[in-house]
C-alpha cells in the first residue's frame, strides 16, 4: 500500500510530548522553615600592649623620713603616663629611682626585661631621661652637644648630625644650635634636654617637669612631637604641676601624695567626674581656709 493512499507523509514523524496538567504543574514541595537570625558575634577584644616599664614597691628613706613608701604602677607601650603630686610628694625621688639614677631601699624597677639595677646597662639603653636640674656640658654649642650624646648612645656621626638638625627643626631649636648652651633661657635648656633624651630613639621616655619654663608655642611643638613618639610604640612617663597639660595629654595618671599613690588608671577613671586638677586637690587635702593673714588687709601707706 502506497503512502499517499494510506494518507501518511513521508519522513520520520516528530513524537509530540505528553502535556503536564495544570494541577501537576502548580504542586510545590513542602515550604523550608526560615532559619533563626544568627546572634552578631562581637569581634574579641584587642590584647592589651604589653608592660615597658614595671615599678614595684618602690620605697626610699632619708633618714627617718619616707620619701617614697611602696610605690607601684605599671606603663604600657605607646601610652603617655602622667606622674603627679604637690610639692614634696616624691615625684622626683620616685623618677630617679626608676631611672637608675637613685638607688632605692627597696623594691624593683622593669624596663621590659631589663631589671634596672640587676642590669643597668641593658635597662640604661632603652631609657632616654630629662632629670630634674640636669647639669649639661654648657661650653658646648646646642649641636655639640646634640651630637655628643647621639655618639654616646651609639649613633653614628652621619645619623647624629641628621637627628640634631631633625630634633631641632621640630622643637624650635635652629637659631640656638650654634650658641654656647650656657647662654641658653631655662626654657631652652629644656627644650635642648629633650632634643638630648629623644636623639638614640629610646623604647622609654622619663621626663621630669619637662616644660617648667617653657613657653605655650614650645610646649605645643614639643607635646606634639611627644604624641607621634608615643603613637609609634614610644612610651613616656612625665611629671607635671600643670594639670591642664597632664589631662589633655596624659592617658593614664598616679597622684602621689606622701610618699604614697592614692589613685593611678586610666585618665577619665582617675577624675572621676571632675577635674584633674579638682581631683588633685581632693586628694592632696582639699582647700584650707586662710586664717592668720588678716594684716593682709591694712596696708603700710
Amino acid at each position: 500500500m502506497s503512502a499517499a493512499k494510506t494518507g501518511q507523509k513521508s519522513g520520520s514523524a516528530t513524537p509530540k510530548r505528553p502535556k503536564t496538567s495544570q494541577k501537576a504543574a502548580n504542586t510545590k514541595g513542602p515550604k523550608a522553615k526560615a532559619s533563626p537570625p544568627t546572634a552578631a558575634v562581637e569581634p574579641p577584644a584587642p590584647k592589651p600592649a604589653p608592660i615597658v616599664l614595671q615599678v614595684d614597691a618602690l620605697t626610699k628613706r632619708f633618714g627617718r623620713t619616707t620619701a617614697v613608701d611602696a610605690v607601684s604602677f605599671d606603663v604600657r607601650r605607646g601610652s603617655i603616663f602622667g606622674f603627679v603630686g604637690p610639692n614634696g610628694a616624691g615625684k622626683t625621688t620616685t623618677l630617679g629611682m626608676v631611672t637608675g639614677l637613685l638607688r632605692p631601699d627597696s623594691g624593683r624597677v622593669h624596663v621590659g626585661e631589663a631589671d634596672v639595677w640587676a642590669k643597668p646597662v641593658e635597662a640604661k639603653r632603652l631609657i632616654g631621661v630629662l632629670p630634674d636640674r640636669m647639669r649639661l656640658f654648657d661650653l658646648l654649642t646646642g649641636a655639640q652637644l646634640l651630637y655628643y650624646c647621639g655618639v654616646l648612645h651609639g649613633l653614628d656621626r652621619e645619623t647624629a648630625r641628621t637627628r640634631t638638625a631633625d630634633l631641632a627643626r621640630s622643637l624650635g631649636l635652629d637659631d640656638a644650635l650654634e650658641r654656647p648652651v650656657r647662654d641658653y633661657s631655662i626654657g631652652m635648656i629644656k627644650k635642648i634636654s629633650l632634643a638630648a633624651a629623644l636623639i638614640h630613639s629610646p623604647r622609654l621616655l622619663v621626663l621630669d617637669e619637662p616644660f617648667e619654663a617653657v613657653d605655650p608655642v614650645s610646649t605645643q611643638l614639643a607635646s606634639d612631637v611627644l604624641r607621634r613618639y608615643a603613637d609609634a610604640g614610644g612610651t613616656v612617663v612625665l611629671s607635671s604641676h600643670n594639670m591642664n597639660f597632664v589631662e589633655r595629654m596624659c592617658d593614664e595618671v598616679a597622684v602621689i601624695v606622701g610618699g604614697r599613690v592614692l589613685a593611678r588608671g586610666p585618665m577619665d577613671e582617675v577624675r572621676d567626674g571632675l577635674s584633674l586638677e579638682e581631683r588633685f586637690v581632693e586628694l592632696a587635702g582639699g582647700r584650707q581656709a586662710v586664717e592668720g593673714l588678716e594684716w593682709l588687709t591694712t596696708f603700710s601707706d
